[in-house]
């Protein structure tokens, strides 16, 4: 068996680096590059030229955007789903308005690295005052650079809710305790319409569920791949 594991906005592999441990079982792990492509499908095909014939789909908030599509692409290799901290509705008015924005922004060289407060924001409460969790995405982001921020920031999310019933692999659906970026009723949405998934809930978490809590991730993780 192998999985394949899907990163979010401006993250990369380091994203899974201490759930990993709790995944071995399922290995060996691949990790998607997310910073070549500009459409949700291009990246889903790229991730795909890459993967096994068959393998475990593991997306996170952006990266379940892609996860779903990589199914949709090639449903016959794809075992089962987990979709963590994610969401199937399409930009809201606030998001296409900022995609705007930023289109209108031509210098990639002037992105440095993301925001202390909005990466603060897209943690628990608790976790809010970390400066090791913040400066780790940071340096992600700052990996990655101001292209591959543009691109990310443009991608256009399309409403997927009345579509999902079309998905038949095996889903499960985890969503953060306190995630302020994509709420649980978002998670339960993907659930609802993931005919015959299951759902879990981490506490203590905001968003950033593989950072914030991953030993319990990786459990959740295993624990439901071992009951299959």
């Amino acid at each position: 068996m192998s999985m394949l594991l899907v990163p979010g906005f401006m993250l990369d592999a380091d994203l899974w680096r201490d759930v990993a441990p709790a995944l071995t079982d399922f290995g060996p792990l691949q990790h998607a590059d997310l910073s070549q492509d500009s459409t949700i499908a291009e990246m889903a095909r790229r991730a795909l030229s890459a993967a096994p014939p068959k393998f475990v789909l593991v997306g996170f908030s952006m990266g379940g955007y892609v996860a779903r599509d990589i199914v949709r692409q090639a449903p016959d290799r794809v075992t089962a789903l987990v979709l963590i901290a994610t969401s199937a509705r399409g930009d809201s008015d606030i998001q296409v308005q900022r995609k705007a924005a930023i289109a209108l922004q031509t210098d990639a060289s002037a992105f440095k690295s993301l925001s202390t407060s909005a990466v603060a924001s897209s943690l628990h409460p608790n976790n809010a005052g970390r400066s090791d969790l913040i400066a780790r995405i940071q340096e992600m982001g700052q990996r990655l650079g101001g292209a591959v921020f543009r691109r990310q920031s443009l991608l256009e999310r399309q409403d997927e809710r009345n579509g999902l019933g079309a998905i038949k692999t095996p889903a499960l659906v985890i969503a953060g305790e306190q995630d302020r970026l994509r709420s649980r009723e978002e998670g339960m949405e993907l659930h609802q319409g993931l005919v015959g998934s299951a759902f879990e809930t981490v506490a203590n978490t905001g968003h950033m569920i593989p950072l914030e809590e991953p030993q319990r991730l990786g459990e959740i993780i295993k624990d439901w791949l071992g009951r299959r």
